[in-house]
């Protein structure tokens, strides 16, 4: 029986191997959670359904949490661990199918995987943040120049002086002062860099409500008062509203629906055949992640072009909030509402990506409201393999892209620079 990862395969499984770990019979776990041992042997085997009920009754029977065997759970933890394989170099061919029984059979071996990927994650961040501060901090740009001046001055100086051969005595002790001056304040200075560099907060390197949210979101989107990424009332704020929209889409368009339409790879096929907007089955798809779409990113703005959510695929380059790249598909749609484009594009790194954008417009105050645009682009890998040449030749943001000879250019790059 091939596994999608749907949640009543999880459920079951999941029961069937707490029950075993415990050397316990059905007989007595279905007496204990009232069912009759048949039904527990078909729920077992995932051929019936399991209610909240029922779960939280024979997660007391089997003297664990109702949220071990919980489906939501199960949902975001298989997505987990195929994020984790999508991260393996091109060579290693992980089981990505085989995700949901590795969840079932080994559940601390999958944590441990999870746990691994999203420090991995977590340090790909940080580097990227440092690069950021690293590049743009005005006062680290300051302290380090008069750092290399210093070393500069010392260096002349102290040639001269080793170098200069018959130096008259008056010039000798100028040198000399300018050396202790300049060693001076080499020694203050670097002292100064080195405070500032360990007042660096790497592992919080998050300065918006926005990144707040999505560092969440990147963690799986664990509970509001477990979340140690909402360090802020607006951070949580935002969150709340994330976990009401996701509720409702997922009302809109369940897991089991989703998957099972997913085994077409095209998103406007897969919403003519679920009848359902478009927009709903992008931004489904990139929380649920379900086969063939493992790896699958979104980006959302509003009409004024600002990203209001980042879910990043992997090696898909992003700037800091409040900066992109303005040849994005993204940004496209917004010309174009209610039409898709589809294109496909190149990073500077060589990796190419598919990409499918769409604009829609809504009037929430009703006809004498302000019209609100909202666009949103679902980020794929290329398949392996695909010769044909992208549409686009795409970067994260003008300061840090490579492309020396990009059209939209508006700011030159500080690695062209370089």
């Amino acid at each position: 029986m091939k596994q999608r990862g749907g949640s009543r395969i999880l459920t079951g499984t999941r029961i069937r191997e707490r029950r075993l770990a415990l050397s316990r019979r059905q007989a007595d776990v279905a007496r204990a959670a009232g069912i009759s041992a048949a039904y527990l042997n078909l729920i077992e085997h995932n051929r019936r359904p399991v209610g909240d009920h029922l779960v939280v009754r024979l997660a007391a029977a089997l003297e664990v949490s109702a949220a071990e065997l919980a489906e939501g759970r199960e949902e975001s933890l298989i997505a987990a661990l195929r994020e984790a394989a999508v991260r393996l170099p091109d060579d290693v061919a992980a089981e990505v199918e085989q995700a949901p029984e590795l969840l079932a059979r080994f559940p601390g071996w999958a944590s441990a995987l999870i746990a691994t990927a999203r420090r991995a994650d977590a340090l790909e961040r940080q580097l990227v943040t440092l690069s950021d501060r690293m590049t743009q901090d005005p006062y680290l740009l300051t302290t380090l120049h008069e750092v290399l001046s210093a070393v500069t001055s010392v260096r002349s100086t102290a040639s001269i002086l080793a170098e200069g051969g018959e130096i008259p005595p008056d010039w000798r002790a100028r040198f000399q002062a300018n050396l202790d001056e300049d060693s001076l304040r080499l020694s203050s200075t670097a002292q100064a860099l080195v405070a500032y560099l360990d007042s660096f907060d790497t592992q919080g390197a998050i300065f918006t409500p926005q990144e707040e949210v999505e560092a969440w979101l990147a963690a799986g989107a664990p509970p509001i008062e477990e979340a140690e990424d909402l360090a802020s009332d607006a951070a949580r704020a935002l969150a709340q509203g994330h976990l009401r929209r996701m509720e409702q889409e997922r009302a809109a368009l369940p897991d089991d629906a989703l998957a099972a339409a997913a085994e077409d790879p095209d998103p406007m096929r897969m919403a003519d055949r679920l009848r359902l907007p478009l927009d709903l089955v992008m931004r489904r798809l990139a929380v649920l992640k379900p086969a063939g779409f493992e790896s699958a990113g979104l980006l959302v703005c509003d009409g004024s072009g600002a990203l209001t959510l980042r879910r990043p695929a992997p090696g898909f380059p992003l700037p800091r909030p409040g900066d992109a790249c303005a040849i994005w598909p993204l940004f496209q749609a917004l010309a174009s509402p209610q039409t898709a484009i589809a294109k496909r594009v190149e990073a500077p790194s060589g990796r190419r990506f598919r990409t499918l954008s769409l604009a829609t417009r809504h009037q929430p105050l009703g006809v004498d409201g302000p019209v609100l645009t909202r666009a949103q682009m679902l980020i794929l890998p290329e398949e392996p393999g695909v010769p044909t040449r992208p549409d686009l030749l795409i970067g994260p943001a003008c300061r840090i892209c490579p492309r020396a000879d990009c059209a939209a250019r508006r700011e030159p790059s500080i690695l062209a620079t370089a």
